[in-house]
Formats: structure tokens, C-alpha cells, sequence
């Protein structure tokens, strides 16, 4: 399968998973595995940096690519700070910048993403910024340095699907930089529909990590990433309005004697 490119980084699978719902952390690197996902997402409230608890990172196998979030910052400012100890802390550069100051719905602030992301991309970040889909605010990141795109298809852990399917579609035909779905997927169907469209990768954490058994769900959204994907690269066939004969409808039975 073709492969993904952020910021200049090479990764196989094009399933990024996350960290966030794990209610027993020792499933994690099982579910890595059997997803065979490269990237994880990890908010650095769940790093403890002075050694005195447990730490979320000793779960993570080391080949894994780590995405810490910044998750709890309301403005650009902190989302930058956190971006600034994340990486302080031995985190790398890729960052995923997320800023949320409504509380009931959870939607991204856009305006203080582009604005963290202009910093952050100039100190050298890989920036991954969470938005809720609009194609001003998408041209606007890949000005400011952005490696990638990544719009909601759903409220957070809503596991609602694809509600933002059009939104996508036209950042998918109208943006240069990888566009990867984050947040609202709940079924590995969610997964492959995304994929069909033409996005780049998905993110997927509440789906795989509070069903019945993370590991078998990481395996079943392998699968259907790689399956939209490949799908996606063989181009589907238009929907048509109309019903369309798969066989000819004429010259039936013809030189049948009666």
C-alpha cells in the first residue's frame, strides 16, 4: 500500500490511534500491534514528568511515533506552552494542536489554532491541528506551516460517523497538505467511508479503546482503513440516480428456437 507522508516522516498504516479512553493501559501495546498503527496520541496531562506515578509512555513501544495533544488548552498561548513541555520532555516534534473552550460540544476553536500553529511551525513543530472542517481556516494552516489537517467528522467521542461528509469532501479536493479525520468515528465502517473519500489517515480512540476488546477492534480498523484505502486508489463508481442494468437488457433469448 502507498504510503503516508507527514512532515517529512514516512508511516506504513495510515490509522492513528490514541490513548485518551484506555481504562487499563496494558492493552495498549497489544493494540498497536494488531492495528498495526505507528502514530499514537498522547495528552501530556498523562506524562508524568517527575517519575512519582505511573507514566502513560511506559506502555508505548518505542518504535511508536508519539502525537502529544494539547488537550486542556483553551487558548493559542497554552496550547504552545504545552507543545513548548511536550517536547522538553522528550516527545519529539510532532505536535497535535487542540483548543477547546466550549465545553458542551467540544468544538475546536479555529482562530487560536491558526494562531499557535504559525508559532509552533516556526520552532520547528510538526503540526497537526484539530479543526472543525472549513476550508478558509484550512488554507490559512497550510500557510502558517501546517503538516496536516485534521477536521471532525463527529462531536468528540460522539461515535456518530461522518455528520461533516461534505465539509471533508471539499478540503479533500481543495487542500495540498494530507487531510486526516479525527474525532466522532465509531465503527470501522466510519474508518472506511472516510478512506473512500480520499482522506489521508483517521484517528481513532474512543472506538477502539472502550469497545469489548480493544485489540480484536484495532485489528478490524486495519482493516478497514487499508480497505477504503484501496478502494479510494481504484477509483469507486459514480453514484447514479437512475437504476443502471449490470447485464443487457436486450436480445433476450434471441435465436432461441420456439
Amino acid at each position: 500500500m502507498d504510503k503516508l507522508l507527514i512532515g517529512g516522516v514516512e508511516f506504513q498504516s495510515r490509522l492513528i490511534t490514541g490513548t485518551g479512553k484506555f481504562s487499563n493501559y496494558n492493552l495498549i501495546s497489544s493494540m498497536l500491534e494488531s492495528s498495526e498503527s505507528e502514530m499514537i496520541t498522547v495528552a501530556l496531562r498523562r506524562v508524568d514528568l517527575t517519575g512519582r506515578s505511573e507514566n502513560i509512555l511506559e506502555y508505548i513501544p518505542k518504535n511508536i511515533t508519539l502525537l502529544p495533544n494539547t488537550s486542556g488548552a483553551r487558548t493559542a498561548e497554552e496550547a504552545i506552552k504545552i507543545a513548548r513541555i511536550a517536547r522538553a520532555s522528550g516527545c519529539g516534534n510532532f505536535i497535535k494542536i487542540e483548543i477547546i473552550n466550549d465545553m458542551k460540544y467540544l468544538m475546536p476553536d479555529n482562530e487560536e489554532t491558526v494562531k499557535a500553529t504559525e508559532v509552533l511551525a516556526k520552532e520547528g513543530f510538526i503540526v497537526m491541528p484539530y479543526i472543525n472542517p472549513d476550508l478558509i481556516t484550512a488554507k490559512k494552516l497550510e500557510k502558517a506551516g501546517a503538516a496536516s489537517v485534521m477536521p471532525l467528522g463527529a462531536p468528540i467521542g460522539s461515535n456518530r460517523g461522518l455528520l461533516t461528509k461534505a465539509m471533508i469532501e471539499i478540503l479533500v479536493e481543495n487542500c495540498s497538505l494530507p487531510i486526516i479525520v479525527d474525532a466522532g468515528i465509531g465503527k470501522p465502517s466510519h474508518a472506511c467511508e472516510a478512506m473512500e473519500m480520499g482522506v489521508s489517515a483517521v484517528l481513532v480512540d474512543t472506538a477502539i479503546a472502550t469497545s469489548e476488546n480493544p485489540v480484536a477492534m484495532g485489528l478490524a480498523f486495519k482493516k478497514a482503513v487499508e480497505a477504503g484505502r484501496e478502494a479510494y486508489l481504484a477509483k469507486c463508481p459514480e453514484i447514479n440516480k437512475v437504476a443502471i442494468a449490470s447485464s443487457p437488457l436486450t436480445g433476450f433469448l434471441r435465436g432461441v428456437e420456439k
